[in-house]
């Protein structure tokens, strides 16, 4: 039974005990989870694929990603926003992906809407979002790590007065998370000297 410390896997180095609920939880945990990413589209991709989590867990997304990839064209957002009425329903029918009608319609929605952005405008309003690391304490425990904060609460504002859908909160921490805004791996983990 874990305290929600960091925990010794099986190649001995220390990782958040999460990593450890799922062998596949472990490269993932290890060279992206927490890592910086860039890009509109690559970051179009984690907010759509936080959005399918909601109510789930993290590994049901990350074992469909590359059903996910494909069904959505990679996440280029040119390409999901010029998706038809027959893409969606392709999309309902896909056993690939999770097929949440409200969360396939926000995803199309969202790349509609992102597709009126000027390029990297994505990328700067989810990046200025970012707190000070100096500012944030180091997580010893899981107990350690907020589910919200007030800068995913900032961000979740922003982005749904820009018109994007399914961004709460606590997606808005998620992703923030995933993608490096926040160190969120706990003290000893291997993967927070990696970062």
């Amino acid at each position: 039974m874990s305290d929600g410390t960091a925990l010794a896997g099986p190649d001995g180095a220390l990782r958040c005990p999460w990593a450890l609920s799922t062998p596949d939880y472990v490269p993932y945990h290890d060279e992206e989870w927490g890592r910086p990413v860039h890009g509109d589209d690559a970051l179009f991709e984690r907010l759509s694929l936080e959005a399918f989590q909601s109510g789930l867990s993290w590994i049901t997304i990350l074992r469909r990603r590359p059903g996910f990839r494909a069904a959505f064209a990679d996440f280029t957002i040119t390409s999901v926003a010029a998706f038809t009425d027959e893409d969606r329903e392709r999309l309902l029918a896909d056993p690939g992906i999770i097929r949440n009608r409200a969360k396939i319609d926000a995803t199309l929605a969202n790349a509609r809407v992102l597709a009126g952005w000027a390029p990297g405008d994505l990328d700067d309003l989810i990046w200025s979002h970012a707190p000070d690391p100096d500012s944030r304490t180091v997580p010893k425990t899981l107990a350690d790590v907020p589910a919200v904060t007030p800068e995913s609460t900032a961000l979740s504002k922003a982005l749904k007065k820009r018109g994007l859908r399914f961004v709460g909160p606590t997606t808005a921490y998620a992703l923030m998370q995933a993608c490096g805004l926040v160190d969120d791996h706990l003290e000893g983990c291997v993967a927070r000297s990696a970062v």
